[in-house]
């Protein structure tokens, strides 16, 4: 069993490293404004108190949230900890009466999703 941790101490480093471990661009800029500005962030760390685990839920803290982010060491993949941690994540939106929390996947994550509760739906996106 997991242990997700809601709004654990991270360091400014630990979500960008966690980011290039995972192959997504670092974005040392976002860190610590990003968890300033969130509704509230979830993560677990291994036995060596690495983080391993992290996602987080914005908003306006009112009726609908929206996650994002969530990534798992590619060293503990397939183990449970990603469900955890949307679990967790979403127990404290229902905590916190979220009563929407959407999320934008790549298709291959269909299925992780479905799993979580979550409808597959169209939807849109703007990029600059």
């Amino acid at each position: 069993m997991h242990t997700i941790l809601i709004n654990p101490p991270i360091k400014d480093h630990e979500v960008p490293d966690l980011r290039e471990l995972v192959g997504w661009e670092r974005r040392d800029q976002d860190f610590p404004a990003l968890l300033e500005k969130c509704n509230f962030w979830a993560g677990l760390r291994d036995a060596e108190n690495t983080l391993i685990a992290f996602g987080y839920i914005c908003g306006t803290g009112l009726q609908h949230g929206y996650m994002e982010d969530i990534m798992v060491h590619p060293g503990h993949r397939k183990q449970g900890v990603g469900v955890a941690l949307v679990n967790g994540l979403l127990k404290e939106a229902e905590h916190r009466r979220l009563e929407i929390v959407t999320v934008t996947y790549a298709p291959e994550h269909a299925e992780f999703y479905k799993q979580g509760g979550f409808i597959h739906c169209p939807g849109g996106i703007w990029r600059k």
